[in-house]
């Protein structure tokens, strides 16, 4: 391939199909490296009458860490512990997959607080992201 003949592009809506070229060939990169052939993306559900969710966690496991990528509990059933059950479930299907350790983000607007009752710490925060919040990086080892 000739340099002059390359063009850089900004696509507001790429497909999928672009996509996944960018995301296999990091994870081809990334496995030459560090091996994801443990990694497993998993979701715990809180749910009720004739199967309606009403919150979950969705997540990923492998290299010995638990990502909590999203996390919800439907408003009418905050505060009631239902939050803190499926975080302990999400976390014990990752201490059975080997996991040592966890780690999520949260906004300033979000649940810092629950994060932090159930043991998380925060190790990264982003200031004004987005303008007059923040995000905040936590973590968590999973050792017994």
């Amino acid at each position: 391939m000739q340099e002059n003949n390359l063009k850089i592009e900004i696509e507001l809506s790429p497909v999928s199909n672009d996509e996944k070229v960018v995301w296999n060939g990091l994870r081809q990169h990334n496995n030459e490296h560090v091996s994801s052939d443990g990694d497993i993306t998993f979701a715990v559900f809180l749910r009720g009458i004739e199967k309606t969710i009403l919150g979950g966690v969705l997540a990923k496991a492998g290299r010995g860490w638990l990502h909590i990528h999203s996390m919800w509990v439907d408003p009418s059933i905050r505060g009631k512990g239902y939050g803190t059950k499926l975080l302990i479930a999400a976390e014990e299907e990752a201490r059975r997959r080997g996991c040592h350790s966890a780690y999520l983000d949260t906004f300033s607007f979000q649940a810092r607080p629950f994060y932090e009752r159930c043991g998380y710490e925060v190790f990264g925060t982003l200031d004004d992201y987005p303008e007059g919040y923040q995000r905040f990086f936590m973590h968590k080892s999973l050792k017994n």
